[in-house]
C-alpha cells in the first residue's frame, strides 16, 4: 500500500513539474530603483493567483556601473547560476537587459521567449537575431510635455532641461534634439547634461520666475557622485520655487509637478498581457510589439497647489496623486452608487406619484365615461340589455326596464326565464348558448307577446363580448321595435300598388274585352239556333261551355290582381318562372295593344328557379320595373322592345330587363331608386324606392340599373335561390 501512495505522489511530482511554469525578469537596474521595483511588483501580481507559475528576478545594477569588464564579469556569472535553469519566458526590463540578451542569446537564450519592456529609442535592429521575441516599447514623449508646460504657463520664457549621461538619457537627448527647433521662436530651451550636483543647483537658483524645469534623469553627476532617484531631486526643490516638470511617474511625490509620464506598472501591465499569451501557448513572433509607449497625465496634488495651477482647465484624461482626504475621492464609487440607488427611489417614488395621478385622472375620466354612457344608455329609445355567460341580465337601459315595467335595479339578476314561458324561454337560450360557441354576431326577429301589452315585432342584434382578460363575458343585444315600420312599409308597398290599380284595370279591361264579346256572340248564336228550331241538348251544351271558358278566363284575371293587392306576410319557397309568367298574364295585353316586343329568355327552360322571400311583393318589382318601361316606350310612339332574361347563378336568381327607350340622364340614375323621386307629371316616386327595399331589405338581394349601348336601359335583379326545387 505504501510503494502505491508513494508512486503516486512521484506520479504527482512529475505532472506537477511538467505544468510548471517559470519566469525570469531581467532587470538592467538594481532593487531599491522605483522603476525596476514598480515593474517586478506589477509583474508578479498579475501572476500572483494563477498555479504553477514561479517568478525569479536578477538585477544587472547597471545604473550604478556599466563597465565591460563588469559586464563580462555578470555573464559569467549568470552563466554559472542558472546553468541547470530553463525558463518558459525571459523579460528583458530596459536597454541593458535587452542588449545582454541579444549579445548572449544564441548561447544563453536560444529557443527561449523574450519579452522586453521599458526600451527607449527603439528599433528593429535591438532584437535582430533574437527569434522568438515581442515586447512593449517605452518611449517619453518630450512634445507633449512642452505643450503642456506652455499650456500651464503661458508666460514661461525660458525652460531648463536637467539630464545625466546614460544610454536612457542619451535616448531621450536625441529625442529633446529632434523637438527643440519647433520651439525656437516661442521659448528659450537650455539642456544641461554635464554637470555636477553644485553647479546644477546654482543653474537652478539663477532662474526667474518665469522659467520652469523639465527633469529628466540623474543618478550620477559629472563628479561621479551617485543620487537616488528621490534625493538628487528633491536637493533641487529645496533651493528653488519653480514649477518641476518630469517623464517617468517614479518622480512623483518627490518635487516634480508630474507631466505626460512614462508609467513602470502601464509598460509592466502591458507585457504582462504578452507573457499570459505566450504561456497559453502562443508563437510570440505572432505577437505584435507595443510601439505606442502607454504613457498618462499624471500629476501631484501638493505640487500643483503649491504652484497654483490646474490641469482640469486643458486637459480632460488625467490623474491626480497625494490629493487630501475627501470623502467623495475616497468612495466616489459608493457615492454613485448612493446617488444612484436614491435617483431611482425618487424616479420609482415620481413614477409612483405619476401614476397615482394618472390613476386618479383614469378613475374620474372612467367614471365620467360610465356616466356619460349611462345617461347615453338611457337616452336611446331601443331597449338594450346585457346578459352574463349563465344568461343573467346584468344591465340594461331604462327602455328594456320598462318593456317589462320594471327599474333597471330589479332587472338585475333575473334571465328570459322570468318573463316569458319555460318551453320558449329554453328555445332562446339555446340560440344565445349556440352564439357563444361561435364568439361572434347576430340578427334576427322576433314576436315578443309581452303580458298586458299587444305582441311587437322586434329585430335583436346580438354579439358576443369579451372580458379584459380573454375571458368571455356574456352578450349584448340592441332590441329594434320594427312593428310601425313594418306596418308603414307595408302600408307604402299598398299604396304603391294602389298607383298601380289603375293601369292594371286598364289592363283587366282589355283581357276582358274580347271573353265579353265571345259571350255576346255566343248569346247571339245561342238566340238564332232558338229561334230557327235548331236548338237541341248537344248545341246547348256546346253554348254552355264555350260560355264558361270565357268566364273562367275572366275569374282568372281577378284571381291574379286579388293576389297581387294581398300583402306576403312571410318568407315562403316560390318559383320565380311562375311568379314572372303570372305578372306577363297581368301586363302582357297593355303591351301588346301599345304595339311593343316582349321577349322572355329562360337561360334553363327546364329549370323553375326557386326563390324564397315575399312572392306577392316579388311580383309588385316585377311589375313596376317593367311598367315603367312600357310607359317610355308608349311615350314614344314608335313601339320598341323589352327583353327579359332569367338565369340562376351559384347563390342567387338574375333576372334582367331592359328596353331601348333611351337612356337615363346620368345626372338623375343615381337617384332613381330615392322616395319621391320622380320624373313623370303625376308620379309619386314610390315605385322604384319600394322595389329597392323590397329586394334589398326584406328579401336580401339587390336591385341595381345601369345605360347600356346608345339606348338601352337594363334592371338587374339579384335574389337568394331556395334550398330545394319548387313544383
Amino acid at each position: 500500500m505504501k510503494k502505491i501512495f508513494l508512486l503516486l505522489c512521484v506520479c504527482s511530482t512529475i505532472l506537477l513539474a511538467q505544468n510548471t511554469k517559470d519566469i525570469l525578469i531581467l532587470q538592467s537596474y538594481h532593487k531599491g530603483y522605483k522603476w525596476s521595483d514598480d515593474i517586478s511588483k506589477t509583474i508578479e501580481k498579475n501572476f500572483l493567483d494563477k498555479e504553477n507559475i514561479f517568478i525569479s528576478t536578477e538585477y544587472m545594477d547597471t545604473k550604478r556601473i556599466d563597465t565591460p569588464e563588469y559586464l563580462d564579469a555578470f555573464y559569467h556569472y549568470y552563466k554559472e547560476r542558472f546553468k541547470y535553469a530553463s525558463f518558459d519566458v525571459i523579460i528583458a526590463v530596459d536597454n541593458s537587459a535587452l542588449a545582454f540578451v541579444k549579445e548572449h542569446y544564441e548561447e544563453l537564450f536560444s529557443k527561449k521567449p523574450i519579452v522586453f519592456l521599458g526600451i527607449n529609442n527603439f528599433e528593429p535592429a535591438l532584437i535582430e537575431g533574437i527569434e522568438r521575441v515581442s515586447g512593449v516599447v517605452e518611449n517619453v514623449d518630450i512634445e507633449k510635455n512642452i505643450d503642456l508646460m506652455l499650456t500651464l504657463q503661458p508666460y514661461l520664457d525660458k525652460i531648463l532641461i536637467i539630464n545625466e549621461k546614460s544610454i536612457t538619457g542619451d535616448a531621450v537627448r536625441k529625442e529633446i534634439d529632434a523637438v527643440s527647433p519647433k520651439y525656437k521662436d516661442r521659448i528659450e530651451i537650455e539642456y544641461v547634461n554635464s554637470m555636477d550636483m553644485d553647479e546644477i543647483a546654482s543653474k537652478t537658483t539663477g532662474l526667474s520666475k518665469n522659467s520652469a524645469i523639465l527633469w529628466v534623469l540623474l543618478f550620477k553627476d559629472s563628479a561621479g557622485r551617485f543620487f537616488t532617484y528621490k534625493d538628487n531631486l528633491q536637493q533641487i526643490r529645496k533651493i528653488t520655487d519653480i514649477p518641476i516638470y518630469g517623464l517617468w511617474d517614479f518622480y512623483l511625490d518627490y518635487g516634480i509637478i508630474g507631466g505626460f509620464l512614462t508609467s513602470a506598472t502601464a509598460q509592466a501591465e502591458a507585457a504582462s498581457k504578452i507573457v499570459d499569451q505566450i504561456l497559453a501557448g502562443k508563437d510570440p513572433r505572432t505577437i505584435p510589439i507595443v510601439e505606442r509607449s502607454p504613457n498618462r497625465y499624471l500629476f501631484d496634488y501638493k505640487e500643483l497647489e503649491y504652484h497654483q495651477l490646474d490641469p482640469s482647465y486643458v486637459l480632460k484624461n488625467f490623474e491626480v496623486i497625494n490629493k487630501p482626504f475627501s470623502f467623495y475621492e475616497e468612495y466616489k464609487q459608493y457615492v454613485w452608487l448612493f446617488i444612484a440607488i436614491l435617483s431611482a427611489i425618487a424616479m420609482v417614488i415620481l413614477f409612483l406619484m405619476q401614476n397615482v395621478r394618472i390613476r386618479q385622472q383614469s378613475e374620474m375620466a372612467l367614471k365620467n365615461q360610465l356616466e356619460f354612457i349611462k345617461v347615453l344608455l338611457d337616452t336611446i329609445p331601443n331597449p338594450i340589455y346585457f346578459t352574463n355567460v349563465e344568461g343573467k341580465y346584468i344591465g340594461s337601459n331604462i327602455a328594456f326596464a320598462k318593456l317589462y315595467d320594471q327599474t333597471k335595479e330589479e332587472i338585475i339578476g333575473k334571465s328570459i326565464f322570468d318573463f316569458f314561458p319555460k318551453e320558449w324561454a329554453e328555445e332562446r337560450h339555446k340560440s344565445d348558448l349556440d352564439l357563444l360557441k361561435t364568439k361572434g354576431a347576430g340578427a334576427f326577429e322576433l314576436m315578443l307577446h309581452l303580458p298586458h301589452k299587444r305582441a311587437r315585432l322586434f329585430t335583436l342584434n346580438k354579439a358576443v363580448y369579451s372580458n379584459s382578460d380573454g375571458s368571455l363575458g356574456g352578450i349584448v343585444c340592441i332590441m329594434d321595435d320594427t312593428t310601425e315600420r313594418v306596418q308603414q312599409q307595408q302600408f307604402i308597398i299598398q299604396q304603391s300598388k294602389l298607383t298601380e290599380m289603375g293601369e292594371m284595370i286598364a289592363g283587366i279591361a282589355h283581357q276582358w274585352n274580347e271573353p265579353l264579346v265571345e259571350l255576346s256572340a255566343i248569346m247571339q248564336d245561342m238566340e238564332f239556333c232558338f229561334n230557327s228550331g235548331d236548338m237541341d241538348r248537344l248545341k246547348m251544351k256546346s253554348f254552355v261551355h264555350e260560355a264558361i271558358i270565357q268566364i273562367q278566363y275572366m275569374s282568372q284575371t281577378l284571381k291574379d290582381f286579388r293576389n297581387f293587392l294581398k300583402p306576403s306576410t312571410k318568407k315562403t319557397l316560390f318559383c320565380a318562372k311562375q311568379a314572372l309568367n303570372e305578372v306577363l298574364e297581368i301586363v302582357g295585353r297593355q303591351i301588346f295593344y301599345a304595339h311593343i316586343d316582349l321577349s322572355v329568355n329562360y337561360l334553363n327552360d327546364e329549370e323553375s328557379f326557386p326563390v324564397y322571400g315575399y312572392e306577392n311583393e316579388f311580383k309588385q318589382v316585377l311589375i313596376n320595373v317593367v311598367n315603367n318601361a312600357k310607359n317610355k316606350l308608349t311615350k314614344n310612339k314608335k313601339g320598341g322592345k323589352i327583353f327579359i332574361e332569367v338565369s340562376r347563378e351559384t347563390l342567387q336568381t338574375k333576372i334582367v330587363i331592359s328596353d331601348d327607350g333611351g337612356h337615363i340622364s346620368e345626372k338623375i340614375i343615381g337617384f332613381i331608386f330615392d322616395p319621391y323621386f320622380t320624373t313623370t307629371k303625376n308620379g309619386t316616386g314610390l315605385g322604384l324606392y319600394m322595389a329597392k327595399m323590397i329586394i334589398e331589405d326584406k328579401m336580401g338581394g339587390t336591385i341595381r340599373v345601369q345605360n347600356l349601348g346608345s339606348s338601352t336601359v337594363e334592371f338587374t335583379l339579384l335574389v337568394p335561390n331556395a334550398t330545394k326545387g319548387c313544383e
